[in-house]
């Protein structure tokens, strides 16, 4: 229970200030600092001063309280109450007869605050401060040695003014003192914030300075891709020349040589890719393309691309276990497929014999694919450490395997850039599982399909015929005519959708109907025989209006009602589009095995190949030979083949004149978007001969170039 020290009634300002005194004594008996009497002096007499001033005179108490070791002041009064005491302690209330705080200063002093109040029944305020912890032997014994000293001292206001004032004077002093401190301390801070001014400065000079170096890194990186590439494309090329016995046959001996460079060549291409691909990562330079694709598929490819890899070593199985049917991921297949390829390899170079499984099931959001091998495993401590590039762990198997550390630091880079990751479980002896997650639908930026990347475009083995219809019967019904024919339908449901067509492909032959949904194409067909790169294509208006004067006045090469016949449509098209003379073919490049390749490539399909051996005289062969296609390398000494592009579409004698790129040179996304007039960019590191000649033909095909049945012919004899 609290024990009593002192009460007496507040009656008048004296009071006020004789409560203040009592407060600043008792306060100091109890060994409370200086600063902490002031705080208990100025909570009770402002609390006193509300007692005499709003509720007409109370009364004051001083308690110890030993359970708690406190110090307990209570004051009370006898008026009306508080009636907005939440307002107040909230600050929100204004006071008309004073600052309005009173209670929040006391509240804010004390240790605790409670108040009481009601209309009719007065207010009870206690206040509460903690015992210092040097004092908290304070007991019943020495309350009245306590008292005593109190009572002693002189209780004249004037002295309780002279010790507020000391203390105010203490206060100033103590704030001086701060105001020094806080200006030296700001004198400090200007110094700090100099220096650190200074230090951005050196960071923004530094920050500049790598940004230049990377910048000077990816320059010099793409240059050199083309001094390597180009010379390792041209050992590959002509090895397989030789392999293939073209110029005659080899001796074992020979064939055992000539596979020996090609397989460091690759070696060496294999190294530059992976440092490339690194690079373009890093640098953020790296584009996403998603597309549709079902785990079927990119498994069927795979087995298909691995099989002479696994047929090296006939006592290990690769085995792809089946995907659900309808397991589809919407993100690059280039970037997964070429992670898994990594995967796979490494278990093949690093499992003598036994089983390498392949494997994916959906996980939430994700597909988890899984290749898991019997090899000789990694040991715990090693699994960060082959993500690092060009770290390789030392092994039994490791100086007999070629590598250069790259593979899985840049499959793991792939996956994130991916939204995904990857993972390995292994043990030394055991083998290896490598999981990569990729998210089902990927949600991150992505880039429009360039032109010459368009897969769907047209079909091998047959040649492209543009049907301008938006009729999804009479679409069907063309499928149907042309589905046995040397011909394949590309639809266009809107004269927008037929421009972009004639943008990306050259069709040997349109098909045009004239109603359309909201829009006739009588003006797509004037601007179809008014540009000179697209007036020689033959157009057949095929309409429910008999218009025949109009489309033939127009240009038309032939007319005919709805419904047309699928015997008329095979024969006028049969009948237009002709074989015609050889075609021929400029091939501009400086590098003279690339051309050689180039010649013994296009010869295949018997068209009439020129050489150009540079940028300035591959401009004037194509403005005398007017050829009707342009093989054009990017990387030539006198000027670039962007350079002679740009000439050559701006010349109106060649601007019509279809250009396929050929080159080693890792193009940029800038670099590709300056490309896109061209017809096909095939790059030189072609998997094999029949690669690029599929490629080629692809490009003939777009062109209008070659007959179908010879692009097939062509493909069957390779």
């Amino acid at each position: 229970m609290p024990h009593k020290l002192l009460s007496f009634e507040i009656r008048s300002e004296n009071d006020v200030v004789l409560a203040r005194q009592k407060s600043r004594l008792i306060s100091a008996a109890l060994k409370f600092d200086a600063q902490d009497q002031t705080r208990i002096a100025t909570a009770v007499s402002e609390i006193a001063r509300n007692t005499l001033q709003y509720g007409g005179g109370g009364s004051v108490e001083f308690q110890l309280d030993f359970a708690f070791s406190r110090l307990v002041v209570t004051l009370s009064d006898r008026g009306r109450g508080i009636p907005h005491l939440q307002a107040i302690l909230d600050g929100k209330n204004v006071s008309q007869t004073g600052l309005g705080l009173g209670l929040l200063g006391a509240k804010k002093l004390m240790d605790s605050f409670q108040i009481d109040t009601g209309p009719g029944r007065g207010t009870v305020v206690t206040l509460e401060k903690n015992i210092p912890q040097r004092y908290l032997h304070v007991d019943r014994r020495n309350v009245q040695e306590i008292l005593a000293g109190i009572e002693r001292t002189s209780q004249d206001p004037y002295e309780e003014l002279r010790h507020q004032n000391q203390e105010l004077l203490a206060a100033l002093q103590e704030l001086r003192v701060k105001q020094d401190e806080l200006a030296q301390l700001n004198r400090e801070l200007d110094e700090t914030n100099r220096g650190v001014v200074a230090l951005y400065a050196e960071l923004n000079e530094k920050a500049d300075f790598l940004q230049r170096a990377s910048e000077l890194k990816s320059h010099f990186l793409s240059n050199m891709s083309h001094e390597f590439r180009t010379p390792l494309n041209s050992v590959l090329g002509l090895t397989q020349i030789l392999l293939d016995r073209l110029d005659g046959t080899l001796t074992p001996e020979q064939e055992k040589q000539v596979r020996f460079i090609r397989s460091s060549a690759q070696g060496l291409t294999d190294l530059v890719n992976d440092l490339l691909d690194l690079a373009k990562v890093e640098a953020g330079r790296v584009v996403v393309r998603p597309s549709f694709f079902r785990v079927s598929s990119l498994f069927a490819a795979l087995r298909g691309m691995l099989r002479p890899l696994v047929a090296q070593n006939s006592s290990i199985n690769l085995v792809f276990d089946d995907p659900s049917p309808d397991a589809e991921l919407y993100t690059d297949e280039a970037k997964v497929s070429q992670i898994l390829r990594n995967f796979i390899s490494n278990a093949l170079k690093f499992t003598e014999r036994g089983e390498i499984r392949v494997f994916c099931a959906a996980a939430e959001e994700s597909m988890v694919f899984r290749v898991s091998d019997t090899g000789i495993g990694i040991a715990p401590s090693d699994h960060e450490r082959i993500f690092h590039e060009w770290t390789q762990v030392e092994g039994r198997l490791q100086k007999t395997t070629k590598g250069s550390g790259l593979g899985l630091p840049l499959s793991r880079k792939f996956a994130q850039l991916l939204g995904g990751d990857v993972r390995v479980e292994s043990q030394l002896g055991v083998g290896s599982a490598f999981f990569v997650a990729i998210p089902i639908h990927f949600t991150g930026a992505d880039e429009a399909v360039l032109p010459f990347e368009l897969k769907a475009a047209t079909t091998s083995g047959s040649l492209p015929v543009l049907v301008v219809e938006d009729n999804p019967e009479a679409l069907f019904l063309y499928e149907r005519y042309l589905r046995d024919s040397p011909y394949h339908v590309l639809s266009a449901k809107s004269l927008r959708e037929a421009r972009r067509v004639l943008r990306e492909i050259r069709p040997v032959a349109v098909v045009l109907d004239v109603l359309l949904q909201g829009e006739h194409s009588w003006g797509l067909l004037q601007e179809l025989k008014q540009d000179p790169s697209t007036s020689n294509i033959p157009t057949f208006v095929v309409t429910v209006v008999e218009n025949r004067e109009k489309a033939l006045a127009l240009g038309a090469d032939d007319f005919h009602a709805k419904p047309v016949s699928g015997n008329w449509l095979v024969e006028r098209l049969n009948a237009l589009v002709s074989e015609g003379a050889p075609k021929r073919i400029l091939v501009i490049d400086d590098d003279e095995i690339s051309r050689y390749l180039v010649r013994t490539t296009l010869e295949n399909f018997r068209f009439a190949v020129s050489e150009a051996a540079g940028g300035m005289e591959g401009l004037e062969r194509a403005i005398q030979l007017r050829p009707d296609l342009i093989v054009l390398d990017i990387g030539m000494p006198d000027i670039s083949g962007f350079e002679v592009l740009s000439r050559l579409k701006q010349d109106p004698q060649t601007d019509s004149i279809p250009v396929i790129v050929h080159t080693s040179k890792i193009l940029d996304e800038e670099e590709i978007q300056s490309l896109r007039p061209v017809l096909a960019i095939i790059s030189k590191a072609a998997q094999s001969r029949q690669d690029l000649l599929n490629r080629f033909a692809a490009a003939f095909e777009k062109a209008g170039l070659l007959p179908a049945r010879e692009v097939a012919k062509e493909a069957a004899n390779e």
